[in-house]
């Protein structure tokens, strides 16, 4: 049986995993948490083979939470279940140890099957995402600006391209006004650019925001 820790700070979201995993024989939602701490306590304490995590909640991101997890406990297995696209933070959190990565928008049959893979010690990727990987893996391929940034820069970067104020992004991860314009700074000196208006037509252009 794998029991699985849902993390999401969203209750229908939860809701929906376990009644897509209900009458399965093979696996179980044994806990939930809301938040990056209660999921931490809850790896911690608790005797689930599986956590799924989402990347958007309040507080620290999952990507934080994500390496947090894998210091506690390494060879546990870590599926996100994201509802940002793989464009986006996909290959961030593979390469942050993630086991795989799905997007909210996946079948209920991609989700029971990746649980089932990672949880063997498998990886699980779309063929998309394998193709990024492998121009990722490339040593000769050019990195795109966003890939200097650091993954609280990233996600910073993206509430800003997608036209959302300093003090609106402070209070969503509860940070200072002040932390977040340091790290727009810093955004707009790596990416060269001056306006939260470039951000925007970068990330569009990307394909990280959709147009």
């Amino acid at each position: 049986m794998i029991r699985i820790l849902v993390a999401d700070d969203h209750t229908v979201v939860r809701e929906g995993v376990k009644q897509i995993l209900a009458g399965l024989d093979d696996m179980v939602v044994e806990d939930e948490a809301e938040n990056g701490q209660e999921t931490l306590e809850k790896v911690l304490k608790g005797h689930c083979d599986l956590v799924l995590l989402d990347i958007s909640m309040p507080g620290r991101s999952g990507l934080e939470i994500l390496e947090d997890i894998l210091n506690l406990k390494p060879k546990l297995p870590v599926l996100i279940l994201s509802m940002h696209p793989e464009e986006q933070y996909a290959v961030r959190a593979l390469r942050a140890g993630a086991s795989g990565y799905l997007t909210k928008a996946s079948a209920a049959h991609e989700l029971i099957g990746a649980i089932r893979k990672v949880s063997r010690g498998g990886k699980y990727v779309t063929a998309s995402l394998a193709e990024k990987l492998a121009i990722e893996l490339d040593s000769k391929a050019d990195k795109k600006l966003h890939e200097k940034l650091s993954n609280r820069e990233f996600q910073v970067m993206m509430m800003l391209a997608s036209g959302k104020s300093v003090s609106e992004i402070a209070s969503e991860l509860f940070l200072s006004v002040k932390t977040v314009s340091t790290y727009r700074i810093r955004i707009m000196v790596k990416m060269g650019m001056k306006k939260n208006a470039e951000l925007t037509f970068y990330a569009m252009n990307n394909g990280l925001l959709n147009s």
